[in-house]
């Protein structure tokens, strides 16, 4: 069992950490203050193959597998959690078409897509299902063109700025075989937002409820088949909750190496705090959870790119797994800041607000023990 990287690897790796440094970190506190990302920085990101990670290289894609995407966003993600979590919703949307579509659809609309010319928002929760997905309630009853929508979707990454939205919607009877898969461009007559969440983290993120009244788009919007959106929307979130687990890991890594910098510094009592003992403890914890998390991560990935009959339960268990070690991490190196790691200069109070959404959302945690409590089951 070879638990070291390839070069391609450490070069996907290290291509990502090196563009994050130097193109989000530097602005990441500044596009919270404004509470958007520009739009410019899209096509960059683009421009290095990161706007198409595992859309197949058939459609113009890096082909990358889930392994390999998930250390995009874990190196992304030690510059700003956020903006890594932003381009993964990107990337799955992406994936979705490439996996769904029709080739004509494919051909006229993943041109701009991979590219990040268009960027794409998700949208299935809405304000009466979260966890309990397969009850939305967004209609889209078929007309002579097409399809006209109404309802309303919630708290949706990029609402309001994105270029797009793949939208699952209520096309047939109740439950998730009634459900399907639209694709919605910005700018479609009856497609409105409601105002910008006010959030406790991913604040550069806009966040908006996305809303449909009598909103008409042509039939060859529709992604797939009609009453297949269930099942394509539970597909792309496999490898969701890989790419919002590596979030968490960079972040955590991000800011165990601020922690160990800061400690080096700090002086008291005639010596600088990383020469306690006690504190030393902290840290070797914290070093062992995070390097608990990257493995189990890595196996999860690797389970789904070689599609293991138990992937979905590992996806859950790293899911629940690592986005919690994320938040322990980075809330213990605020502690081992003091005061400072209080103060908005040092970023360590900025990945715990961002770090704390990680286990609600792709899943809440709550699911993820779900999940996996009836792969057991089931295996009896």
């Amino acid at each position: 069992m070879d638990f070291a990287l390839s070069e391609e690897q450490t070069a996907i790796f290290d291509m990502a950490h090196a563009f994050g440094q130097d193109a989000i970190a530097p602005h990441a506190r500044d596009w919270e203050t404004q509470g958007t990302i520009p739009k410019e920085l899209w096509p960059q990101v683009g421009e290095l193959g990161f706007g198409g990670l595992y859309v197949s290289e058939e459609s113009g894609g890096a082909g990358l597998s889930r392994l390999d995407a998930t250390l995009v966003f874990e190196a992304l993600s030690m510059s700003c959690p956020s903006v890594a979590a932003f381009l993964s919703i990107h990337n799955m949307c992406a994936r979705m078409i490439d996996n769904f579509a029709s080739d004509d659809f494919k051909a006229r609309v993943l041109p701009d897509v991979i590219p990040m010319k268009t960027v794409l928002s998700y949208c299935l929760t809405e304000p009466g299902s979260g966890s309990d997905a397969a009850a939305l309630k967004t209609r889209a009853a078929r007309t002579n063109d097409g399809y006209t929508l109404n309802g309303t979707k919630a708290f949706i990454s990029g609402g309001g700025y994105s270029d797009a939205y793949v939208c699952m919607v209520r096309t047939g009877e109740d439950g998730p075989k009634g459900i399907s898969t639209v694709f919605v461009e910005d700018g479609t007559p009856g497609l409105s937002f409601g105002g910008l969440e006010d959030k406790m983290g991913w604040r550069s993120q806009p966040t908006a409820q996305v809303q449909f009244d009598d909103c008409t788009i042509p039939a060859e919007n529709l992604v797939g088949e009609e009453g297949k959106g269930f099942s394509y929307a539970m597909a792309g979130l496999d490898g969701g909750r890989l790419n919002i687990s590596a979030c968490s890991l960079g972040a955590a890594q991000q800011a165990l190496d601020m922690t160990k910098a800061y400690m080096r510094e700090r002086k008291a009592f005639g010596q600088s705090i990383d020469q306690f003992q006690a504190l030393q403890f902290r840290l070797a914890d914290l070093e062992i959870e995070l390097q608990a998390a990257r493995v189990f991560l890595r196996q999860a990935a690797w389970k789904l790119d070689t599609k293991a009959p138990d992937a979905t339960k590992y996806c859950a268990m790293a899911k629940k797994f690592v986005t919690e070690a994320g938040s322990r991490i980075v809330n213990q190196c605020l502690q081992l800041h003091g005061g400072y790691g209080y103060l908005a200069d040092y970023g360590i109070e900025k990945l715990v607000r961002d770090l704390r959404v990680h286990e609600i959302l792709e899943g809440t945690n709550e699911i993820m023990r779900l999940i996996v409590a009836r792969h057991m089951l089931a295996e009896q």
